[in-house]
């Protein structure tokens, strides 16, 4: 027998039990009361299950609806936080808070793409210059520094992750402590290095580290992490170990700041610098 004749052998045979098989339910149903009442039941867990499932479909098709939204939430929970921290207990009308503060610009985005497992890690960004993002932006969430926007397009951006040998942050211990060169160390997932901070001040394990607002790129006091082991190197300054509170497995929601007054700062360097 042809392969499409065994084909179609198991098809009416499959019929022909599913036939008999509603056939002996509908007999049995009929038969007594006790019956009627155990193939009702089997009938509601079917259809509880079948309904539960398709419940249970809909709502993970709509997580990304809600994800967004409480993202969205988050990012002008965090904005205002900041314009509290930076106004020192200052009052500010209510209807002085905005997108630009402390002459930065935040503008909420998506990671559409994270490397996360080379010496040269990258992001993609679902905002471009049609969003007003320009080069040199910074990327950051509640968490700490995510990188800086290396390249823009019109809808996209390409930002160089702070996982990047190179890359360094300006950063400080405490709000008022030593600041120095923060980077990478280029090895594990959550680790970072802080370099330049002199031996005479006191370290001690378990300190935020933030950033410390000399960068034109980075806003002042964005927690980083906490500090661990002190390294003295050349018998003057400490190395100190940072553990970082970003995950940057898990980056999805990304904040862009960008130096509304980094021209004018640039331009005074140069003209000083000269």
């Amino acid at each position: 027998m042809s392969r499409g004749g065994n084909i179609l052998g198991l098809c009416v045979n499959a019929a022909v039990f599913i036939l008999l098989e509603v056939a002996a339910l509908v007999m049995l149903s009929h038969s007594g009361p006790v019956q009627n009442l155990w193939i009702s039941k089997g009938i509601h867990s079917v259809q509880a299950f079948l309904w539960g499932g398709a419940e249970n479909i809909r709502n993970y098709f709509s997580l990304k609806k809600q994800n967004d939204m409480l993202a969205e939430e988050n990012f002008r929970l965090n904005r205002l936080l900041l314009e509290y921290r930076q106004a020192a207990g200052k009052d500010i009308p209510a209807d002085s808070l905005s997108e630009v503060s402390g002459g930065f610009r935040y503008i909420h985005a998506s990671a559409v793409k994270v490397s996360n497992n080379k010496q040269h890690n990258y992001l993609i960004l679902d905002k471009g210059s049609e969003d007003g993002i320009e080069v040199l932006s910074g990327v950051i969430t509640s968490r700490g520094v995510v990188g800086i926007v290396d390249a823009v397009g019109r809808h996209y951006s390409y930002a160089r992750s702070f996982k990047n040998s190179g890359m360094v942050v300006s950063a400080r211990i405490g709000t008022e402590g030593p600041a120095g060169e923060m980077m990478w160390d280029g090895v594990s997932s959550d680790g970072a290095v802080l370099c330049e901070i002199p031996q005479h001040i006191p370290i001690h394990p378990g300190d935020t580290v933030y950033t410390s607002g000399f960068s034109s790129v980075f806003p002042p006091d964005i927690p980083l992490g906490v500090t661990g082991e002190a390294t003295v190197v050349n018998g003057s300054t400490y190395n100190i170990r940072v553990r970082l509170f970003t995950d940057f497995s898990a980056i999805r929601y990304v904040t862009i700041v960008d130096n509304m007054e980094d021209s004018e700062i640039k331009e005074l360097e140069d003209i000083y610098e000269d």
